[in-house]
């Protein structure tokens, strides 16, 4: 077979960033802003880096229309750790935390939020496969609940939510890791939303916290200080040492997707590169989107083949062809390709190619 030389990664994180992102980091990384030394080098406490949390979140509250009432915290430990930091904050000892169950990631939270008093399964999609995103009107939905959790996109099991609920007063809380920032929200519809910035935003182990200034106060008091989100902020975000480089390449995210025309802009993007994708799946039997139409991922999309040998030979060929990390999550199977934001045309082009070119030759 044809060797290819361009590489085009489709992994479901840590993702690819735009080479101008990457080309800006290798620039400055030995003299950042005429310092004469580093962003690694640099001390959290000093006014620049002040200076550019300040950007950074400012960056991010005009992407989102954040309106005022909301705190932004970059944090440590990803956004699983927020399965058990959000209870923490969120819940009492007595209290019951609602969870709309609609894949593996969900169920994580699920289970860890669980260890942290009474979880109530307000939906789930598990009896179909995780296949669907359980209707909002059909939610069980008890006014006892300290908050309601949703997974706003399964990277796992390719399905998404495409509005955002409502949750009868009941404050909404969202890992949206997978798809932040790839669409406009309404974010009054949250009292907190979270995510990795591994996918859409930089590297991997910062989180990303928005939080309602009504939800704070409600620690339980043995949650450590520096993941007390109250804390956080009356530290200026800044009660540990920050990760300052994966703040640092956050900020030129920020400033690359603004320059891309924001999330209308990103979202119509995207939107294009994964129907042009499902069409391909679509066109007969030979490939399987076990996610059902409507509620089908834009950011991971989960298909299939008939055997696990063709499966394999898909893999191998498509390494061959440049194209890699496609494999399904070790939990679901199948194959995957993730198309976030930086994901480029050329990239999606070369992966229709190859499933065309594939299916015509063992279909």
């Amino acid at each position: 077979m044809e060797r290819y030389n361009k590489k085009y990664n489709f992994a479901a994180g840590p993702a690819p960033l735009p080479e101008s992102v990457l080309a800006k980091a290798r620039a400055e990384l030995d003299d950042w802003q005429g310092q004469g030394y580093s962003i690694l080098e640099t001390p959290f406490s000093s006014d620049r880096f002040a200076e550019l949390m300040v950007q950074a979140k400012m960056r991010l509250r005009a992407l989102l229309n954040l309106p005022p009432g909301y705190q932004i915290l970059f944090l440590q430990g990803g956004a699983s750790a927020q399965f058990s930091l959000i209870p923490l904050n969120l819940l009492p000892a007595s209290g019951k935390a609602g969870y709309v169950d609609t894949g593996h990631w969900s169920a994580r939270a699920l289970q860890e939020g669980a260890r942290y008093g009474k979880a109530h399964i307000v939906a789930s999609s598990r009896s179909t496969g995780y296949d669907r995103i359980p209707s909002p009107h059909r939610w069980s939905l008890p006014q006892d609940l300290s908050y309601c959790h949703i997974t706003t996109n399964e990277t796992a099991n390719g399905v998404q939510f495409h509005a955002d609920p409502d949750s009868d007063d009941i404050p909404l809380v969202a890992d949206m890791t997978s798809e932040f920032l790839s669409r406009p929200i309404n974010i009054n519809q949250y009292g907190l939303i979270y995510a990795g910035t591994q996918k859409n935003l930089g590297p991997a182990g910062l989180v990303i916290v928005i939080i309602r200034e009504t939800l704070l106060g409600r620690a339980r008091p043995e949650t450590p200080r520096v993941f007390n989100y109250e804390s956080q902020i009356e530290a200026g975000n800044r009660t540990n040492t920050p990760l300052m480089f994966a703040i640092y390449l956050v900020d030129l995210m920020l400033k690359w997707l603004d320059a891309q025309g924001g999330l209308p802009a990103i979202q119509i993007h995207n939107k294009h590169q994964s129907e042009q994708v499902y069409s391909v799946i679509d066109q007969d039997d030979f490939y399987h989107c076990p996610a059902q139409p409507g509620h089908r991922s834009v950011m991971n999309l989960c298909f299939g083949l008939a055997s696990e040998s063709l499966r394999q030979t898909f893999l191998a060929e498509a390494s061959e062809r440049g194209l890699l990390n496609l494999s399904g999550h070790s939990h679901a199977g199948g194959l995957r390709a993730s198309l976030y934001n930086a994901q480029t045309d050329a990239a999606v082009s070369a992966l229709i190619d190859f499933m065309r070119d594939f299916r015509n030759r063992y279909g």
